[in-house]
């Protein structure tokens, strides 16, 4: 018989779905701890690690990547396996991690997108941020996705710092593009980018802005676009106003938005268009988008201090050929997992999964990060996120019921995996296959050039 679960001759086995930064910083947390001895399986859909990070970062904000050296401490861990190219749903099932594991927390993130609920939405030409973000990240799954940068005009709905990046990306040159990661097929389709003209569209006006002041300052930097921003529409209701002496980051989204304005155009070859209090009510076109109309909006503070707005019947037309959508991330449901459709989570108590909203709470399954909040935050977020659920869990071990002994020992999940045929990914394949794409980036002066296909990950390391 093996001894007490969290022992040395029994190490508590966590199996942790996702290998973003939330599942990393799980697995942080339950190394740090000194109660119980751990054992940690990560798995993950796709073969390469670090999800938000590597997919979700812009490909020109460098610095923030440099967080995955902390996650590869982590997993450099002898208590710590990777297993990349292992979804659930896929080669295995949450049956297969509940027979295998003593606790399962879940850091799927939110990989999804809220929509507008507009007629025309399904319009050729109508995208999520989403779908951008991930094709010029090189995300396996969006590689073949088909955006008609031959228009002059695209309008990008939202003033988030994801709205932001679609912006920047849209508006740099082939120079600023080409010494960063972006996927080398999107590089060349920007480089033939006819796009003239940026339209970045706010329901609620520039002090409730969501961008942080970094993002619009970018803006202002572009060698070949400028920004164009009325400087009556900086002009701010008594609400907004007094809202200012409590939000830094808005006060000085303010400042820099108005030193934009006073500039103007420079006579550069693209130009980015805010618009505030505008809310989109259709996307026009036979077949593809042509235009879109917007009803003008009037702010309104409520009793709790939230500035909300309300159309006001007065509509516009933009002309526009190609609509991103940023206005905000859903979860997927995962098979067989729990999940609160209206927010679009898994449903939890700070952590512990729960059957349904509000629910009897279900044994041994945990959630981090998007999955457990929804998505807000910046990607340090996850990391106190991650804590509180690791410290429930650690509560939880007395009264657990464990795997058993037989299926929770760490081979057992190997040879299920091999049985079935999984081409599974080892942290291992992945140093290999960055090294080798951060080798084929030094020769052309770039951080990295990526691999974009599964099969040519695993062939690159002769999977």
């Amino acid at each position: 018989m093996a001894g007490k679960v969290g022992s040395s001759s029994r190490p508590l086995r966590v199996a942790i779905v996702g290998a973003g930064p939330s599942g990393f910083y799980a697995a942080g947390a339950l190394l740090q701890q000194k109660e119980i001895h751990a054992s940690i399986d990560i798995f993950d859909r796709l073969p390469t690690p670090y999800g938000l990070v590597r997919y979700g970062v812009a490909p020109d904000h460098q610095k923030i990547k440099s967080v995955t050296k902390v996650y590869e401490r982590t997993v450099a861990d002898s208590r710590v396996r990777y297993f990349g190219n292992v979804g659930l749903g896929e080669e295995i099932s949450r049956d297969d991690l509940q027979n295998h594991y003593d606790q399962i927390i879940y850091a799927t993130g939110a990989s999804s997108d809220r929509q507008l609920d507009i007629p025309g939405e399904e319009l050729a030409g109508s995208f999520s941020a989403t779908e951008f973000v991930a094709w010029y990240n090189g995300h396996p799954d969006f590689v073949d996705r088909e955006f008609d940068l031959s228009v002059e005009s695209v309008a990008v709905i939202g003033v988030g710092n994801v709205a932001m990046d679609v912006t920047r990306i849209l508006a740099k040159s082939y120079d600023e593009l080409v010494v960063t990661d972006i996927a080398d097929y999107a590089l060349e389709k920007l480089r033939a980018s006819r796009v003239k003209h940026i339209h970045v569209v706010a329901r609620r006006g520039p002090a409730q802005a969501k961008f942080t002041n970094p993002e619009i300052k970018e803006l202002g930097e572009l060698a070949e676009a400028d920004v164009i921003i009325k400087a009556e529409d900086l002009v701010l209701d008594p609400a907004s106003q007094a809202g200012l002496e409590s939000d830094r980051t808005a006060a000085r989204n303010l400042e820099t938005m108005r030193a934009l304005a006073e500039q103007g155009s420079t006579g550069k070859p693209r130009q980015i268009h805010f618009h505030f209090l505008r809310s989109p009510v259709e996307l026009c076109g036979d077949d593809a988008v042509k235009a879109m109309r917007m009803e003008v909006n009037e702010l309104h503070p409520t009793d709790t201090g939230y500035i909300t707005c309300d159309g006001i019947g007065r509509f516009e037309t933009l002309d526009v050929g190609l609509v991103f959508r940023s206005i905000g991330y859903r979860s997927v449901p995962i098979p067989g997992v729990p999940f609160y459709e209206k927010w679009g989570i898994i449903p939890n108590q700070k952590g512990r999964v729960t059957a349904t909203h509000k629910g009897e709470i279900v044994p041994g399954e945990y959630v981090v990060g998007w999955a457990k909040r929804g998505p807000t935050g910046v990607i340090g977020t996850n990391k106190p996120d991650a804590v509180e659920t690791v410290h429930l869990m650690l509560e939880d071990v007395a009264t657990l019921t464990p795997a058993p002994d037989a299926t929770a020992n760490p081979r057992a999940i190997v040879a299920l995996l091999q049985a079935r045929g999984a081409h599974y990914f080892t942290f291992e394949d992945w140093l290999k296959l960055e090294a080798i794409e951060d080798a084929r980036g030094k020769a052309e002066g770039r951080p990295r050039v990526k691999f974009t296909s599964e099969s040519e990950m695993l062939a690159a390391v002769g999977r």
